[in-house]
């Protein structure tokens, strides 16, 4: 939904000097003048990037291969107009905002052979994409060039990948671009640190049959460029989850002549924290492609699979059965979270109409919908599309309010029109969907609102047999994998770990870092159905941590980043009606941070704050609660552990 501001969309082309179309270069400014974007037509199509006067890409190319035809070579220009837009989006999930300024100005180019290139620049970055007018019902799309040339040697945070063939759950890691050779993929974003504290954030937006955009190195030279999947001809499936591509097409897509391609952008962060709130990549997405949003609800999970069905005190054998389900529905239904999941183990793998002998399913939907508390249900993503249309009506007629959808690995032309299909199908029966296996999906949240969140993240499962899940890349994902939108990391570890007592133990896991870096994290990464992925027994044995697990939201009316650096630490605050809640982590470096409460509103607050505990350097566990009044003009001295965290709700 949007609403006008008194500014309205202009659609005349703003004044310029003499005739555009006769030009080979042109000038386009964001609407606050800090970016400028260069571009040049002569021979090929090549623009720069200018942050506050300094050229952060120079000489970036781009191309399109259709047919063998390369669009944007030797281009001539037959029509260039500019046009200015302002208007406010109010997101049906409030992932960050409960409304958005999406303000622009545009330049469209428009070229003989029918296509255009169109160049927008926003205060918050610059995006350009393709547009086609060919007739021909299908074309073949030989290869896209798309080529960020930076201005010096900038480090880039580079998430690299083995093959095409991942879950996206990379960490990202610091190397001077003249580092990163042709043969080193990554996955995106790439986040370059252009210096003066500015940074670029190299993503994509709005794909649509059409493979995901990936990045490899072309040192020797300074950039990045892009790289796509092939169109997959023969696929093998080698076990109920691993279905790869063993023939591949020498074209990357087989799409209709006539389109608007995907945007290419390039996020511009004056500081670190402006990565973290900044909203270009979800304003450039396709709105919403789902009429009725009204029974969109984000909210809070219980989850089984990370604390490995662990429940105590109980009479019966805790597992994968109707009585351990139940327990978890008691416990949601008490703190009023929304949703429960059945992960991997309720269904016979290869047959989602087989449930375990162990699952009452139409007892426990019951149960379920008496309490209050919807069922989320976890499957291998080709199982589903085997057995699509009959699994999913024998879901709505359990009452099952959202699908877990795995393993897809791939984000090919066809992978990624699957992902499009099951938004569509869940949303047909108004059920909520959560991708895991893939970060593509992250970039369709304003499209699909009901894709409540997504994975392609090295999340705390990790946990579970590394010690990959770490604060410096805790603190990282804020700045890198979050920039293109919700992330389901699966926060909420009570078993709290240093680096001296860490151990990955499957069955009984835990997560390094502090208590309070677990409690932040609620708070610092957006995802509007998050879980909390211990075991309900170990949150009934800590009432003080439930007082903020219980309270707080998935959603936000506004988010404000504090400070942060990449890798070093983190503090934000959100706001959801009249609360406000702040997250802080830090990385392995103990830390003293002063918070300035000016963003709150006049009046008188109280604040529970959760702090790491004296002894939070040897026992992780440990922290104290606090209550104490706070107001605008309060400013308080926190203490972060090695590996630390600090959060609060404020509340009048």
């Amino acid at each position: 939904m949007k609403r006008e501001l008194n500014l309205l969309a202009l659609v005349a082309p703003l004044a310029l000097l003499g005739n555009l179309a006769a030009q080979s270069s042109y000038d386009l400014r964001s609407p606050d003048t800090t970016i400028e974007v260069r571009i040049r037509t002569a021979g090929e199509i090549r623009y720069d990037v200018v942050l506050n006067g300094r050229a952060v890409l120079e000489n970036a190319t781009m191309s399109l291969d259709i047919e063998h035809t390369k669009l944007g070579i030797k281009p001539r220009v037959h029509d260039a107009k500019q046009r200015s837009y302002d208007q406010t989006v109010e997101p049906v999930v409030r992932q960050k905002f409960a409304a958005i300024r999406d303000r622009y100005n545009e330049l469209k180019l428009s070229l003989d052979g029918g296509y255009a290139v169109v160049f927008r620049a926003y205060n918050e970055g610059v995006a350009y994409r393709f547009e086609t007018s060919l007739g021909q019902k299908q074309v073949k799309i030989y290869g896209e060039e798309a080529n960020f040339r930076f201005s010096s040697n900038f480090v880039v945070y580079y998430p690299q990948e083995d093959s095409f063939y991942s879950h996206n759950e990379r960490k990202y890691l610091p190397q001077h671009a003249s580092e990163i050779s042709p043969d080193f993929i990554a996955s995106l974003p790439a986040v370059i640190d252009v210096g003066q504290d500015a940074k670029l954030a190299i993503a994509e937006s709005d794909v649509d049959d059409y493979p995901g955009l990936w990045l490899r190195g072309t040192a020797p030279e300074f950039g990045l460029a892009a790289k796509f999947p092939p169109y997959p001809l023969k696929e093998a499936q080698t076990s109920d989850r691993d279905y790869k591509v063993v023939e591949a097409a020498d074209y990357i897509a087989l799409t209709p002549g006539t389109r608007a391609f995907p945007w290419r952008v390039i996020g511009v962060a004056q500081r670190d924290a402006d990565l973290i709130v900044n909203p270009i990549v979800y304003l450039l997405e396709k709105p919403s492609q789902i009429q009725d949003t009204s029974w969109i609800q984000p909210g809070k999970v219980s989850w089984d699979w990370w604390n490995d069905w662990n429940i105590d005190g109980v009479d019966f054998p805790a597992g994968i059965n109707t009585k351990t389900y139940e327990y978890y529905i008691d416990f949601a239904s008490k703190y009023k979270v929304p949703y429960i999941i059945l992960d991997d183990g309720w269904y016979k793998l290869g047959n989602l109409l087989d449930v375990s002998p162990d699952i009452k399913m139409d007892e426990l939907s019951a149960y379920a919908k008496q309490k209050n508390v919807g069922l989320i249900l976890w499957t291998s993503w080709k199982t589903l599309d085997d057995q699509l249309a009959p699994a999913l009506d024998q879901f709505e007629k359990w009452g099952v309010k959202g699908i877990k959808v795995d393993f897809m690995q791939r984000s090919d032309q066809v992978m990624m029109n699957y992902y499009h299909k099951i938004c569509r199908e869940a949303a047909k029966r108004h059920m909520l969907v959560d991708f895991h296996g893939d970060q593509k999906p992250a970039t369709m949240t304003r499209t699909w609102p009901n894709l409540i969140n997504t994975e392609g993240v090295r999340g705390m499962e990790w946990s579970k047999w590394s010690w990959e899940s770490e604060p410096k890349h805790n603190v990282t994902l804020p700045f890198t994998r979050m920039f293109l939108g919700p992330m389901d990391y699966t926060p909420g570890a009570m078993r709290n770990a240093t680096r001296q007592t860490f151990a990955p133990i499957n069955h009984q896991p835990m997560a390094l870092g502090t208590r309070c870096h677990q409690l932040a994290m609620y708070v610092v990464y957006e995802a509007p159905l998050q879980m909390l992925s211990d075991s309900p027994s170990n949150y009934l044995r800590e009432p003080e941590i439930l007082d903020f697990l219980g309270a707080v939201p998935t959603t936000w009316d506004e988010t404000k980043a504090l400070v942060g650096n990449i890798g070093e630490y983190v503090v934000v605050a959100r706001r959801n009606g009249s609360d406000w809640y702040v997250g802080a982590m830090t990385d392995w470096t103990p830390r003293e941070l002063e918070l300035d409460f000016s963003f709150l509103p006049d009046g008188n607050f109280t604040a529970d704050t959760y702090q790491d505990g004296a002894n939070a350097d040897r026992n992780a566990s440990d922290y104290r609660k606090t209550n104490i009044p706070v107001n605008k003009s309060t400013k308080l001295k926190i203490h972060l552990s090695a590996g630390g965290g600090w959060a609060a709700r404020i509340y009048r």
